[in-house]
């Protein structure tokens, strides 16, 4: 290839890649959870919430913040907006609104700070950013909050017509004792991603993943991976250190090999497409929780897992058999 065939070659790609440009978009997604004892943070007894409105505000040119869109999460508590071009959102803030959804359980009423996006890679003409979990809180903290964590009401000042040192100073009441959260040990480490995830979205049951002609798609973890080592010491405990994910992948007939097979099952669908509703460190927290929790617990985790695995009647498998 010649001088002049290599310039018109660069100059092609440099109008493609405009022109790409102009049709790209950003996506944006979080989580938003209820905080149930309001103190600010995501802890055992929150859960994510459905129907509640998110508003992604941006500044203009006279650096006013403006709404650029708004989502409502879905029954994962998940949202995902989409923006047209690529647009730097590195100066927004994702907040929560407050819902009257039913379904939000009295924790509709909004609270909580705002995050702004991070840009999680770009490629070509579109960005992919996420929004850390934000939260939503009720009136009041639930009954069985430790009392640690609900606010602290502030001391009445004192009336100026009497001297300081004239008041009596009543006894401090004993603490009452805070009931011990169960402790969650460090979670594993998770595999680094594959560098090109299918951005289109894809869930794909149980029974796909152990069919022979897509045995290709397990890139990031092996069906031969321990069951302890992925998710960790908790499920260690539960299933034994010598279980490996192909074989969990064959549970059936009780909760806790329900949960196993679903959870493996969720945890490659986050892998293998990252438009899927749950994280892989989404996946392996929610497994936790569950085998910390009650059976219904573990029930619940686990039809959460097989909606998600099953598309929710939305989405589709996108495989294709290996060659």
């Amino acid at each position: 290839m010649d001088c002049s065939q290599k310039l018109y070659f660069t100059a092609f790609l440099i109008v493609a890649a405009s022109i790409r440009g102009i049709q790209g978009y950003a996506m944006v997604s979080g989580t938003v959870f209820c905080d149930q004892c309001k103190d600010g943070q995501i802890s055992l007894f929150d859960y994510p919430l459905n129907g509640i409105n998110v508003a992604m505000a941006c500044p203009d040119n006279n650096g006013q913040m403006t709404t650029w869109g708004e989502e409502t999460t879905n029954w994962l508590g998940n949202f995902a907006m989409k923006f047209d071009g690529t647009p730097d959102l590195s100066g927004c803030v994702a907040q929560v609104r407050s819902s009257s959804v039913l379904g939000t359980r009295g924790c509709g009423t909004g609270g909580g700070s705002g995050k702004s996006p991070r840009l999680m890679f770009r490629m070509f003409d579109m960005e992919m950013y996420t929004v850390d979990p934000l939260i939503s809180q009720p009136a009041d903290p639930m009954s069985f909050c430790p009392k640690s964590s609900y606010p602290q009401p502030h001391p009445s000042p004192v009336s100026p017509t009497t001297p300081p040192s004239t008041l009596p100073v009543p006894p401090l009441p004993p603490f009452p004792p805070t009931p011990s959260l169960p402790h969650v040990p460090s979670l594993p480490p998770l595999p680094p991603m594959p560098p090109f995830p299918f951005l289109e979205a894809s869930a794909c049951p149980h029974q796909n993943w152990m069919m022979p002609e897509y045995r290709c798609y397990w890139k990031v973890i092996n069906p031969d991976s321990k069951v302890g080592v992925v998710f960790g010491v908790i499920a260690a405990r539960k299933y034994g250190t010598d279980i490996t994910l192909w074989e969990g992948m064959k549970g059936r007939g009780e909760p806790y090999k329900t949960l196993l097979r679903e959870g493996t099952t969720a945890l490659l669908n986050s892998y293998n497409s990252v438009q899927f509703p749950y994280h892989p460190l989404g996946v392996i927290q929610h497994m936790n929780w569950a085998l910390m929790g009650s059976t219904q617990q573990v029930l619940h985790t686990a039809l959460g897992f097989l909606r998600a695995n099953s598309g929710n009647g939305r989405t589709t498998c996108k495989f294709n058999p290996c060659k």
